[in-house]
């Protein structure tokens, strides 16, 4: 049996926040546990070190300086959706995370959003960024049911000229779409099932010519948090049945340890917001 090849699709540019106030000071997903303590160091050491994979790996990372009392703001994927030069600002379900939207939203204006012909949006629609809104080449695919409003389906449809795939999650553990799927090319993906209701699952069918299937032992680790450009895999090490069938599958697995940022509900995508421009 030949085994497909996998090609990287070129360098990308990644935008990242170190962890520099991490904490778990809140619940607002069933992952955080303000009695558990966290280790910052440990933190800061992981997160610098799926910044070393990116650049080892070809493509740009940018920093955005973290700012006191947003202790979540490392989870830069929620800051916004950037797409073709355009942005779609993040409006937080939960106000402990608001001031993280305008803060985000700066920064990319201070970095050539919005003059270049694209266009930046602040959202009037309750939507948590890239956490929920995942490019998939020839669609949006929308998540809802927890953190984002079905509602910003149009809105994506209108800024970014592309079709939408709006997706129900209904595990509360998987508060976000980018913790149940993640799109290793246009064509292929790697999603939990038990995650989304029965349309949905239909829908990613429909759009995706494959669908790699992670157990559960891999998607409680949250081993589908993760950033593929078309051949390489950065994802959780711990998630090794996920590994070996992405293996499987033709790609190239990158094993990270972000154990101190699941005590928030993180890994390497959920820190990873990419600039497409």
């Amino acid at each position: 049996m030949t085994q497909t090849t996998r090609t990287a699709t070129g360098p990308r540019t990644y935008l990242m926040c170190p962890p520099e106030y991490f904490a778990v000071e809140y619940v607002i997903n069933p992952w955080m546990h303000p009695d558990e303590p966290v280790d910052a160091g440990l933190a800061m050491d992981q997160w610098q070190r799926l910044h070393d994979v990116y650049t080892g790996l070809g493509h740009t990372v940018h920093t955005i300086p973290a700012l006191p009392g947003l202790p979540d703001m490392v989870f830069a994927a929620n800051g916004a959706t950037v797409i073709g030069g355009s942005v779609l600002g993040a409006r937080f379900r939960y106000a402990e995370r608001e001031p993280e939207a305008a803060a985000y939203l700066s920064w990319l204006r201070q970095h050539g959003y919005g003059r270049s012909g694209g266009e930046v949006r602040e959202s009037t629609v309750i939507n948590e960024g890239e956490g929920d809104l995942v490019f998939a080449g020839r669609a949006v695919l929308a998540g809802y049911g927890f953190r984002t409003d079905e509602a910003i389906a149009p809105v994506l449809a209108d800024l970014f000229g592309l079709p939408v795939i709006s997706l129900r999650l209904v595990d509360p553990r998987f508060y976000h779409l980018d913790t149940a799927l993640t799109v290793l090319s246009e064509d292929v993906a790697a999603y939990y099932p038990a995650a989304f209701d029965d349309a949905s699952r239909a829908a990613l069918a429909g759009h995706f010519a494959e669908l790699i299937e992670a157990k559960d032992e891999d998607a409680e680790v949250l081993g589908l948090n993760a950033i593929s450009d078309g051949q390489h895999v950065v994802l959780p090490k711990q998630a090794t049945g996920l590994t070996a069938q992405l293996a499987a599958a033709g790609f190239m697995p990158v094993g990270v340890d972000m154990s101190e940022l699941l005590k928030a509900g993180g890994g390497p995508k959920c820190c990873t917001l990419e600039l497409r421009y």
